[in-house]
């Protein structure tokens, strides 16, 4: 019997971090590696490589990162992209320096033009300008996935490095962040509507128009994504992507209005109040949907429906906050 590999998970206590965590230890596996900030500060090149110095781990799943929605990237664009350079580029080169042939890193599905055609393609990268908010961010996703294929046909043949690239939709759960103003939407509406019901007030105010389209993934059906296309053999991967276009989108193939979702949050919670609009307020990309073809294509799909998700969701909110 084989000996497990031991497996790096960079990002574990954030939401993906941590669903991959759980899916991995689902799985079995039981030599797995973490280190929170305070331990390894993913930005200090020499913390990094003396890290994996030491560690030697098998396999790599590139969770971490600066992460928050539209206010959030907005206000800190600096730190949204030097940040996740940083993070990716010393993770990336510490794993090849010290033998890792397994890595998987974890994009974002707004790398993708602003105005891309629906759904969104995998050959839709660089072929458009980016939405303006979080530009920054989808850069340095954007230099993860060629950062991992450029070690791919540089080192694929010399030294049989196989790194792999996934972009998540919009993804939520336990695990997320419900800061009031630095969080993605659902974690946001989630908290918005708790304090209207708590405080017992007439409606709940929402950013923007409310008309945008979103596409929404539980964040442990990403997890599985990420396992399932860490361990393909390789030969069915390289049969489903190409050198320098090999990321996998991975989404729950449908997308609903704001509007809907805040009408099935405030369902969940059970907030009875009105639901107000601020179209002050920034909007971003008019519709966000992947085409997610690759990854059905190599047997994986979404388990999880948006109501059930979003009762978990309001379930793990209830216990940290």
């Amino acid at each position: 019997m084989s000996a497990q590999p031991k497996i790096y998970v960079a990002g574990h206590r954030g939401m993906v971090g941590s669903a991959i965590v759980r899916a991995l230890q689902s799985e079995g596996q039981s030599n797995i590696i973490t280190r929170n900030h305070e331990e390894l500060d993913l930005a200090d090149q020499a913390a990094v490589r003396s890290f994996f110095g030491v560690e030697k781990p098998d396999q790599v799943y590139l969770a971490a990162a600066k992460v928050g929605g539209i206010h959030a990237n907005n206000k800190y664009p600096a730190d949204f992209i030097y940040q996740n350079l940083m993070i990716q580029a010393n993770i990336v080169d510490a794993a090849f320096g010290n033998g890792v042939k397994k890595l998987l890193f974890l994009g974002s599905s707004c790398i993708y033009p602003k105005l891309a055609s629906q759904p969104m393609h995998e050959e839709a990268l660089l072929t458009g300008p980016l939405e303006q908010t979080n530009e920054p961010y989808a850069i340095a996703k954007i230099a993860g996935i060629k950062l991992c294929e450029s070690y791919n046909r540089q080192y694929g043949e010399s030294h049989g490095v196989d790194y792999r690239s996934v972009m998540p939709t919009n993804l939520y759960g336990p695990g997320d962040n419900y800061h009031p103003e630095n969080s993605h939407v659902i974690p946001s509406l989630i908290r918005r509507f708790h304090e209207a019901k708590v405080g017992n007030s007439k409606q709940a105010v929402i950013w923007g128009s409310g008309t945008p389209k979103r596409e929404f993934l539980y964040v442990d059906d990403m997890a599985a994504a990420c396992v399932r296309v860490m361990n393909l053999d390789r030969a069915l991967y390289d049969q489903h992507t190409v050198p320098m276009l090999s990321h996998i989108n991975v989404g729950s193939g449908c997308d609903i209005t704001i509007q809907e979702l805040a009408a099935a949050i405030r369902r969940v919670v059970g907030f009875r109040g009105d639901i107000a609009y601020d179209p002050s307020k920034p909007d971003g990309t008019p519709r966000k949907l992947m085409d997610s073809s690759r990854i059905n294509a190599l047997g994986w799909s979404p388990c999880t429906g948006l109501e059930e998700g979003l009762k978990r969701a309001y379930d793990d909110f209830l216990k940290h906050y």
